[in-house]
């Protein structure tokens, strides 16, 4: 007798005869003779007794073939038959046209999810092939009943899904001086450790490299400046060894003697041992721009993930006050402002300045010359981008300027905004620590169903009464409390498989630069390591929802401002309880949603249909941040956002526009600094206009530029940040990033005087 099915996609349910009867009576009715009540009992009865106590679906349909067949009636048999092949059809139907798309190399938002990745290619073809056919595997087989319905009905998206079976972690900041001590061993060869910049600098490049085969997120360096300063002061060295030989004489006082600096110099009127000095320094410094241009370089080109994708890096630096570590900072910086190839914006690594007062902030301060340049590069070049290390929860009471290693307690980023920190199961650091992996709720659905139940006439923009405004608040928290608890669950069933892997399957990783994971044989779990990561729980549309909510977002209403803060307070307080409850490091998330802003609103408006100020528009604003087509002054926006940064410790960025060219205003860029550091922010960038011939690679920030006057191209884009990274041409963006270009105000305009609208 059947008591349990096993489904094709692996779940285990109770047997229910009336599905056979709803099959049998379907083909009954498409034949000439019609149905046939007694048959119909006879066989459901016959199957049911008469099977095995579990059976699949395709035994239970093959059983029903087969007594049909043995019945006078064939001609139902034929019909079910037909009808069973119809619905193989149609299962197999999506799948062929999702590969067919990719195999005509369609564009359309399935090919242009990433924009890092060029999905025309014959490897980012197999990505996308991967990719599809690996997300229906993991809703089947992977996710629990409840967290797939969340997501199937648009409540929750897990990112990197198509990754999830592999049990890889998200992203990982590099302990870069494990790898250049002591070496690695990627493939089939051994890396021995550096010992001068250039070394050091592919190093650097090869374990960003080869971790990104191992991991389904980005690479950062935490430190960039102090990882290859020692490597600075060995090219010195060896330069002095050189002058040794050629002139034959010692230079030994000289190797360890400080410098207050690396700079070219001409050696006119130097002699002896100064002039010596000054010979080494002028080569070291011109080595170590070569090594800074070649790090750049290596980063846009060298392609992993099947030779897919160049490496998604970041680099952090700005507090290193050492001679070796202020030319590594300088020659980086003016690497990037040059340019790379024909003079073209890098896109890769993301940059990251770590602003910190005392050490580089005030005109005073050591490094201030080397910030004040780090302005200057990225009102050209977009990075780099800036890390508040004196926002009051980015610092460490660990931190002692005098400490050679004080990189240890300062927060650093990845360059799209992931931030790790805080830690309850070992130290608090970003080196060797990462992102587990990490979900995002849809909180406009939440707001639209709650204000559908609760004066759905007054959806949208416009005057909504209080009375309805509190029922609606107060049904959309119950609505957001449910969905976190199934978030959280979600991450821990996640972490639970995750942990499982074996530390061999994550080479470099799982030896290298994961936390602790020195300690593991290739044979144990990762289990014991992986805990010092974080699971993120993210959110996006925090404006639409607040308009659903309230009839105005954010950046309009102090009201609305108040309803967000104390929205996002609450899922801060809930993801405490949640480290609590399943002893994982949680945390908000300002989700920096990519193909994600675009997927659940055309859902959405599927759904509920076109609602003013929620659903009109082709994409979801990015987390907590004003609408992009709001018009309103930089400061305006960076005080209504900056108080989400405290509550987001998962990540969160901050960003103007800024309208013209700003490649001669540097200003304008440490105004901003100074605003963040003002309104204690964490993190935050600047966007401005900067165009690319697509066919000989030229720049400028002509905003009416149409034709390049190098080469007559009318082939022009503009470069742009999609996320919190450059992409360098917009034709791989999806639709719903592109609506949201589209739509982008500028909120300091070129050549105004009040450049904040105070």
């Amino acid at each position: 007798m059947i008591q349990t099915v096993v489904k094709r996609d692996g779940r285990i349910v109770g047997f229910n005869e009336q599905k056979i009867m709803a099959a049998i009576r379907k083909a009954m009715i498409h034949t000439d003779k019609g149905e046939d009540e007694r048959l119909l009992y006879q066989i459901t009865d016959h199957i049911a007794q008469r099977g095995e106590s579990q059976m699949t679906v395709e035994q239970i349909q093959d059983a029903v073939e087969v007594e049909l067949m043995k019945s006078s009636r064939k001609d139902v048999a034929q019909k079910y038959i037909a009808y069973r092949h119809q619905r193989s059809v149609a299962r197999k139907a999506k799948t062929r046209e999702v590969f067919l798309d990719i195999v005509n190399i369609k564009k359309n938002d399935l090919t242009r999810e990433n924009a890092n990745m060029n999905a025309d290619t014959p490897a980012g073809m197999m990505m996308k092939f991967a990719s599809e056919t690996t997300k229906p595997f993991v809703d089947d087989y992977l996710l629990s009943e409840e967290s797939r319905d969340a997501v199937e009905k648009n409540y929750l998206h897990i990112h990197d899904k198509d990754y999830y079976p592999t049990k890889s972690l998200t992203c990982v900041q590099h302990p870069l001086d494990n790898i250049l001590n002591c070496g690695f061993i990627a493939g089939h060869g051994a890396s021995r450790p550096a010992r001068r910049i250039e070394t050091a600098s592919v190093l650097a490049c090869i374990s960003m490299e080869c971790a990104q085969n191992e991991m389904h997120g980005g690479q950062a360096i935490p430190a960039f400046d102090f990882y290859l300063a020692p490597y600075v002061r060995m090219s010195y060295v060896e330069e002095l060894k050189a002058l040794e030989d050629l002139n034959g004489e010692s230079y030994k006082d000289l190797y360890d003697e400080p410098l207050m600096d690396y700079l070219k110099k001409p050696l006119d009127g130097l002699t002896g041992k100064e002039r010596a000095q000054q010979h080494a320094i002028n080569k070291t410094v011109g080595r170590v721009h070569q090594a800074m241009e070649a790090f750049i370089h290596n980063m846009n080109t060298i392609h992993s993930r099947g030779g897919n994708q160049v490496v998604f890096s970041s680099i952090n630096y700005g507090t290193d006050t050492s001679a070796e570590g202020r030319c590594v900072m300088r020659e980086i910086l003016l690497s990037t402002y040059d340019g790379v190839g024909n003079g073209e914006t890098a896109i890769f690594p993301i940059q990251i300045w770590k602003k910190k007062r005392g050490v580089n902030y005030l005109p005073e301060d050591r490094n201030f010359d080397l910030y004040q340049l780090a302005c200057k590069v990225t009102a050209r070049r977009f990075f780099p981008n800036f890390l508040n290390l004196d926002a009051t929860y980015n610092q460490d009471c660990d931190w002692r300027a005098d400490d050679p290693k004080r990189y240890v307690h300062e927060v650093a980023t990845m360059g799209c905004r992931t931030r790790v920190f805080e830690n309850r199961f070992g130290p608090k650091t970003s080196i060797g620590r990462g992102n587990l992996s990490f979900t995002t709720i849809n909180i406009v659905k939440l707001a639209i169903e709650a204000a559908l139940e609760e004066g759905g006439m007054k959806v949208g923009i416009g005057e909504v009464p209080q009375e309805i405004k509190d029922k609606r608040v107060a049904l959309f928290f119950a609505k957001l409390d449910h969905m976190l608890e199934v978030a959280a669950k979600q991450l821990d069933d996640r972490f639970q498989f995750q942990k499982t892997a074996f530390a061999k399957q994550f080479p470099l990783l799982m030896k290298s630069l994961w936390i602790g994971a020195d300690k593991l044989k290739p044979y144990d779990t990762v289990e014991s390591v992986i805990n010092q990561g974080t699971l993120g729980i993210g959110f996006i549309g925090l404006a639409e929802c607040l308009v659903a909510l309230t009839g105005k977002h954010h950046g309009e209403s102090e009201e609305s401002q108040e309803l967000g803060l104390k929205i996002v307070g609450y899922m801060r307080q809930r993801i405490n309880d949640f480290c609590d409850q399943y002893h994982h490091n949680y945390s908000v998330l300002a989700t920096p949603a990519e193909g994600l802003s675009g997927k659940f609103t055309k859902k959405d408006r599927k759904e509920f249909g076109i609602i003013p100020g929620v659903t009109d528009r082709d994409y979801y604003t990015n987390s907590n941040h004003v609408p992009v087509y709001y018009k309103c002054s930089a400061r305006h926006k960076a005080e209504v956002e900056a108080p989400y940064h405290e509550m987001t410790r998962g990540g969160h960025i901050f960003y103007v526009e800024i309208d013209g060219d700003a490649t001669h205003n540097p200003q304008v860029i440490m105004s901003v600094v100074d605003m963040m550091d003002q309104l204690n922010m964490g993190y935050g960038s600047v966007n401005h206009n900067r165009n690319r011939c697509m066919d000989c690679g030229y720049e400028n920030a002509d905003d009416k530029l149409e034709k390049c006057p190098k080469c007559g191209s009318t082939n022009i884009d503009k470069l742009q940040r999609i996320t919190g990274y450059l992409v360098g041409t917009t034709d791989r963006w999806n639709s719903g990033k592109l609506a949201e270009l589209n739509d982008r105000v500028t909120h300091i305009d070129h050549g105004t005087k009040d450049l904040f609208g105070e």
